[in-house]
């Protein structure tokens, strides 16, 4: 396994919408346990492929945050939104593509997803919370969306902006 580096907003490869995954080789393995490894060391509950520059539709994510309980690394390739509540839930995003910077954003409070594990298998859960923000924040990654999309424009230049001069600080660094 292998830390992969995480882009920074604004960057043209967070904003493309990702391919299909056509089928689950060794080197998508490989790439999921990678940016479970990437997330964990960030320290993120969610990561895309577009994210680390890979533009398919996988995601991994791990919403468990209770002291001493186990952790649950979901790996969702081509995952869907099937159905949503009309019940909407606000929660204070962030993102790994955009550190330190957070907005409240108000989507649905559960939902229905499917898509394909790493053994190739259909699998379907519903998602409320924590888990249901953060899967659909993901899979707004691969639709080429960020959060900050959710937000009023000034708010979304403000920190675009911050996220440009963060980007030419590394590069001098």
């Amino acid at each position: 396994m292998a830390l992969r580096d995480i882009l920074i907003h604004p960057d043209p490869r967070l904003k493309k919408v990702a391919d299909p995954v056509a089928d689950v080789s060794t080197e998508l393995r490989r790439l999921a346990d990678d940016m479970l490894e990437t997330m964990y060391d960030a320290p993120g509950i969610g990561l895309a492929a577009p994210q680390v520059g890979i533009p398919s539709r996988l995601l991994v994510m791990d919403c468990v945050k209770e002291e001493g309980a186990p952790p649950r690394p979901m790996v969702l390739i081509n995952p869907e939104i099937t159905w949503s509540s009309e019940a909407l839930n606000t929660y204070e995003e962030g993102c790994l593509s955009i550190p330190e910077q957070y907005g409240d954003v108000e989507r649905p409070a559960e939902v229905q997803v499917t898509w394909t594990d790493l053994d190739g298998e259909r699998q379907e859960e519903q998602f409320s919370g924590l888990w249901a923000t953060c899967v659909q924040h993901e899979i707004d990654h691969l639709n080429g969306k960020l959060f900050i999309d959710y937000l009023k424009p000034l708010r979304r230049q403000m920190i675009t902006r911050k996220m440009m001069k963060l980007k030419r600080e590394r590069a001098r660094a």
